[in-house]
């Protein structure tokens, strides 16, 4: 692994601060339609998954979210609860449920999805070419550790 001589502990907690920053700020923008359905963060971090993997399995999705499963189980509760979510069993396997949004919970996505790409697309639109291929590259790094 490459030293990188040039990057003090201050310039790495500040740039901590910024991910930070930036995330809060990204899933504030969202607060009022996730109020205006009685929902929270945890429940917008499960329908943005459903929106990208549509028919994602309960195990694929405790994967991707890293938590328990008694946490994700509230949270479809609540989404059920809120007629946003539908299961279908496997053809194969009928032990596994696939989940999917209906047009309710699409509708709620496209909601959330609008208010944030509004803070992104800003900032991508005032970033050079090379910077947004830069940026997406050090992303991919961070998450993948």
């Amino acid at each position: 692994m490459k030293e990188l001589l040039y990057l003090k502990d201050e310039q790495l907690k500040d740039l901590i601060e910024k991910l930070f920053v930036s995330y809060r700020e990204t899933f504030s923008d969202s607060k009022k339609i996730l109020d205006k359905y009685s929902m929270g963060l945890a429940h917008q971090k499960v329908i943005h998954l459903l929106s990208m993997y549509e028919g994602i399995s309960m195990s694929e999705l405790l994967k991707k979210l890293k938590v328990t499963k008694q946490s994700l189980n509230r949270v479809i509760k609540d989404l059920v609860k809120l007629e946003i979510i539908i299961f279908k069993r496997d053809d194969q396997d009928t032990r596994i449920k696939h989940i999917f949004l209906n047009d309710k919970g699409k509708k709620i996505f496209n909601e959330i999805f609008e208010i944030q790409k509004k803070r992104i697309y800003h900032a991508l639109l005032n970033s050079s070419s090379e910077e947004v291929i830069n940026f997406d590259k050090v992303l991919n790094k961070i998450i993948n550790g």
